[in-house]
């Protein structure tokens, strides 16, 4: 893994990104820290055309996005516009909102859709991935529904975001998926796992938590991953200061 590949998942920042000022300021703290990529979701409203300039004058990319869920289902059209915009060739269905898991209908066509969603954006020259939680490793058929999910969809039309916290939180390996993604993994969330004193998961900065890092960025790497991003759903102190923490672990341990 190299340092430029290194990316923040601009969501962590998500209570400074409210106001265009808000997110001119964050933008360059996130660029001192020395991050050279962002993943972009959680922000207020700003026109494609300002955020670029913004990226652009702190040295940064965009190396992927999240859209609406709904949106990339029903209107991919909308999506493509706004990642040629951004000059952005990555993104990702970020939760599965109104799907019920009971439901093998459900999964059907929720697979049926990102499969269409995949092949409209690859069209366009874009990658169309999916973002898991927990609630995809359920059994289904004989595995997981993750499993299935990706069974049922063309490898060409929807790749994978692997989220390291949530494939542990849900029972699962982190690096095995990994490995079981190969050439279809461009994009890792990487989020630390952590137990507090009462026994409860908490979401940590790289290296505080419990998670296997060197193997996890072997496995990715060797399945072709392109972006490292780092993310953290919740931070017990100052969002910047687990964004630096977790940016210093990478680059001493983890950049090759």
């Amino acid at each position: 893994m190299k340092l430029s590949q290194v990316a923040v998942q601009l969501y962590t920042l998500r209570d400074f990104l409210k106001t265009p000022a808000d997110i001119a300021e964050t933008l360059r703290k996130v660029a001192a820290i020395g991050y050279q990529a962002v993943q972009v979701s959680g922000m207020g409203p700003i026109a494609e055309e300002e955020l670029n300039a913004l990226l652009e004058k702190n040295g940064l990319v965009c190396c992927a996005t999240h859209e609406n869920g709904d949106l990339i289902r029903a209107e991919p059209a909308k999506i493509v516009d706004r990642l040629r915009k951004l000059n952005c060739k990555y993104t990702a269905y970020p939760f599965p909102a109104g799907v019920d898991w009971t439901q093998p209908d459900h999964l059907d066509r929720l697979a049926a859709d990102l499969d269409r969603a995949g092949a409209a954006l690859r069209a366009a020259g874009q990658v169309l991935t999916y973002h898991n939680h927990a609630i995809e490793l359920i059994p289904f058929a004989g595995k997981t529904a993750l499993d299935y999910l990706y069974a049922q969809t063309d490898p060409q039309n929807l790749l994978a975001e692997i989220d390291t916290y949530w494939i542990q939180y849900g029972g699962g390996n982190p690096a095995a998926w990994c490995r079981k993604l190969k050439g279809r993994l461009p994009l890792l969330h990487m989020k630390d796992y952590a137990f507090t004193t009462a026994d409860k998961p908490v979401f940590a900065e790289i290296g505080k938590g419990n998670l296997n890092w060197p193997e996890i960025v072997a496995a990715a790497e060797a399945s072709g991953c392109e972006w490292f991003i780092v993310e953290q759903d919740s931070c017990a102190g100052d969002p910047f200061d687990s964004i630096r923490l977790s940016f210093q672990y990478i680059k001493a341990n983890l950049v090759g």
